[in-house]
């Protein structure tokens, strides 16, 4: 029987510790953590997401601010509001809620976060330091990724592993952080050919394509790994209703694997419990606190 490796369940025993963490240290802090979070324009996934990280927030007793722009905007405001951001003391992560309306130069925009309170880890210097592996914020998605595998003793060092996806958000850190560990990277993309056969050389596979049942049974060798990090909002028989997929077709896919990341319930809920983790990290550096927390970092 394959093993399910749930999101959900490792999150909520990881808010667990984070709570007891900021209750046992806001005394000598004299405040909570603080997280500030920028959305623009009215993007419904953006408004869900928002929503979930405030709720996340008030688990684990980080105080979060919610600004929430018209897509009409200028460019030089919300860099204003960064900029201010950057200098306020009592907020310790800052991000930009993604996509953002196509008019903005999005990487500026984030270029302008202070990389100590960059808590997406998308920031350009801390980047570099990924590709240095120097210490510094790390992508939520493959950082939730990497404890999802530790928390289940899967080894990486060593092992073949294919990405499938080469973005900014997952791809290109979660493979960095991955060679960091020690495993034998291979990217794939779009354009890759022959993605089967690549595929099926993978110890660990991690479907990152952004595609709906992407990847079938054909695709993974027996006893594999696959992590999926798609989620799609699809028609079900019932045309009132929907539901919800990854880029992996689960059914076909769990009889032949020895693990298996759940749609929904894997990735996500990690993803929301790492950006937690960042902004108590930085918290922590700003007043000197000793962490207990150190085993969350990839």
């Amino acid at each position: 029987m394959s093993l399910k490796l749930d999101g959900k369940k490792l999150s909520l025993e990881i808010e667990e510790r984070l709570n007891e963490f900021i209750s046992s240290n806001k005394k000598k802090a004299k405040r909570p953590p603080g997280l500030a979070v920028i959305r623009i324009g009215e993007d419904p996934a953006s408004g869900v997401y928002v929503k979930n990280k405030e709720k996340a927030c008030s688990r684990v007793g980080i105080k979060s601010s919610i600004f929430h722009l018209k897509d009409n905007v200028e460019q030089k405001e919300i860099e204003q509001l960064i900029k201010k951001l950057n200098f306020d003391k009592d907020i310790d992560g800052m991000l930009l809620q993604l996509p953002i309306p196509k008019k903005f130069d999005e990487q500026k925009l984030i270029s302008y976060i202070n990389p100590m309170k960059d808590v997406d880890g998308l920031n350009e210097t801390n980047i570099g330091k990924l590709v240095k592996n120097e210490p510094a914020m790390r992508s939520c998605t493959p950082a939730g990724i990497i404890n999802l595998l530790r928390s289940h003793n899967i080894t990486i060092e060593g092992k073949k592993i294919v990405v499938i996806g080469r973005s900014l958000l997952v791809g290109k850190p979660l493979s960095l952080m991955l060679l960091n560990l020690n495993g034998t990277i291979t990217i794939t993309h779009s354009k890759t050919l022959n993605l089967n056969e690549a595929c099926q050389e993978a110890d660990i596979l991690i479907a990152a394509a952004g595609k709906p049942n992407l990847i079938d049974s054909s695709f993974v060798k027996e006893g594999a790994v696959i992590i999926d990090v798609g989620i799609h909002r699809l028609k079900s028989s019932d045309k009132n209703k929907t539901r919800l997929c990854g880029d992996v077709l689960l059914e076909d896919v769990i009889p032949k694997v020895f693990a298996y990341t759940p749609v929904p319930g894997g990735v996500g809920p990690m993803t929301v419990t790492m950006l937690l983790v960042n902004t108590i990290f930085s918290w922590q550096k700003q007043f000197g606190l000793s962490s207990t927390l150190n085993d969350l970092l990839p």
